[in-house]
């Protein structure tokens, strides 16, 4: 991300601050993506601290994870990371004439939430501010995000946000468990999340 970019962070909501994951964070990222009711549905899971660090630490990887963290007034001590997210930005498809104008505008994402701290509606307002960032500050013009059909919580997320069913693909994911699973798209644009917000 250009240095414009970066100066939207942090992001405060609520009871949350969002902000860029630094290289100290990943030991508290491994505690609840090491969990076997998370990294089943990773895209990866590496199996030991050292190999998560070095994955994670990879500057394509790191530039593009964020960390949601708890502010103090919520638990009356010192903040806590409850969860990451990723922001990946994309460029749209176009044809070659006008590729220019679509470079940048999309954005891939993805979230994870330490269980400990699952349905408190942490993962809607950090998302939600996170999608009030692509289309405000970062000016995109649509974000994206997929999961496994099976794991509903994320989808369900996803509807919650008011992100739109794109593609229900049947037996198109290979799972690591060795099993062909079903999988989900969904999509929003901008001004389907500004009509949201003004309804």
């Amino acid at each position: 991300m250009s240095s414009s970019r970066t100066e939207i962070w942090p992001v405060v909501t609520k009871r949350l601050l969002l902000r860029r994951c630094e290289i100290d964070d990943l030991d508290a990222l491994w505690e609840w993506r090491r969990l076997p009711e998370v990294n089943h549905w990773l895209s990866s899971a590496p199996g030991t601290l050292s190999v998560f660090r070095e994955h994670y630490s990879a500057s394509d990887r790191l530039d593009s994870l964020y960390v949601i963290e708890l502010l103090p007034d919520e638990r009356g001590g010192a903040p806590a990371l409850i969860g990451d997210f990723m922001l990946r930005l994309e460029d749209g498809w176009a044809q070659s004439e006008v590729a220019g104008a679509a470079e940048n505008v999309e954005a891939e994402l993805g979230w994870v939430l330490d269980p400990a701290y699952a349905r408190r509606g942490f993962a809607t307002e950090a998302m939600r501010a996170v999608i009030n960032v692509c289309f405000g500050e970062l000016d995109l013009r649509r974000v994206h995000a997929g999961c496994f059909a099976d794991n509903e919580p994320s989808w369900r997320l996803m509807e919650r946000l008011g992100m739109r069913r794109e593609e229900f693909s049947r037996k198109t994911a290979l799972h690591r468990s060795g099993v062909w699973l079903d999988g989900m798209n969904y999509g929003l644009l901008a001004e389907e999340w500004l009509s949201q917000r003004r309804g």
